[in-house]
Order: C-alpha cells, then structure tokens, then sequence
C-alpha cells in the first residue's frame, strides 16, 4: 500500500514549518513548463533510490513527497521506491494538475510549450496529411491516420505516450 496526501495537505504542512523533500518525476520539459514551487526534478526514468536512500531520503523520520504530473508516474514511483527499500515514500494525489487546480504556488516556465500539447499538435496533423494523401495519392496512407488514432488510444489505456517519448527527445525540448 503506498500511502498519498492531497495536494492542499502537503501546502499546509509546508506553511506550518515542516522541511518537505518534494521530488517531481516527470520528464525536464514538463517540470519546466510548470512544477511545485519547492519540487525538485529528478525524471522517473533516472530515479536512483540508492542515491536518494545515501540522501537520507524516504528512509528516515520525514517522508520523501513524490509528485508527477496526474499521480499515475509518481505512485510507480513510489512503488519502485519502496521495493528498493525506501519505507517513508509518500505520493501526492493527482500531482501537479490538481495541485495547480487547487491554487497553490507553482513556478512556470518562460515560452515553452507542453509535451502534451505538442503530441496533440502533431498527432493532428499526421492524422491530416496520412487522410490527405490516402485521399489523393495512395488509399495506403489511410494506414497513417489508423496508426496515430490506434497509438492515441493506447497512450489514453496505459497512460504511456509512445509520440511523447520521440518528442522529448526532440532537439528543441532538450533546453
């Protein structure tokens, strides 16, 4: 069982004085477009918990707060945490999105656009283009539009973006 705490809980322990050891596990293009204030990033796919059992971190009296983008990133992070022998991991319910909805301060990045966004942005078009060219070139192309419709509706069962994967890695997302 992987203990959680809502978002507004967490701010008010910050505001009473506690020291909170926040890490954020998303990916560095979504921690720059918008994190938790005092979260550091460390990506899920980067998390050491040796290092951060070395830190002092999840295993002694104060918990090791976890947070992701939605909660799913971050529960399986505190899942591999925990099987590595961290016992104090806590997840924070609903991650950075319900923390924002629930007005607490977060910092935001200056010009750059969402991982989400830019899979939305060219999952659109390869779905535009492969119709197009389906139409007018080759009835081929329509396979396209069923690859990216049948790759979204994967990303939406196991919340795991095969577009946003390639997308991180995109030359621009590397600032």
């Amino acid at each position: 069982m992987i203990p959680s705490i809502a978002p507004q809980q967490l701010a008010e322990l910050r505001r009473a004085g506690r020291q909170i050891d926040l890490i954020d596990v998303r990916r560095p293009v979504e921690y720059r477009d918008v994190h938790v204030e005092f979260a550091r990033s460390i990506p899920f796919d980067q998390l050491d918990p040796a290092a951060l059992r070395n830190t002092g971190s999840g295993s002694g009296q104060e918990p090791l707060y976890v947070i992701c983008g939605a909660g799913v990133r971050s529960r399986q992070a505190c899942a591999k945490l925990q099987a590595a022998g961290l016992s104090n991991v806590v997840n924070v319910e609903g991650g950075t999105r319900a923390w924002n909805a629930a007005g607490l301060p977060v910092v935001r990045g200056q010009g750059t656009m969402s991982l989400e966004r830019q899979v939305r942005i060219a999952a659109g078009l390869l779905v535009v283009f492969g119709s197009m060219l389906g139409y007018f070139v080759s009835p081929y192309w329509i396979a396209l539009a069923a690859m990216v419709g049948a790759g979204l509706a994967y990303a939406g069962i196991t919340d795991s973006c095969g577009m946003a994967s390639l997308l991180v890695r995109m030359p621009w997302n590397q600032r």
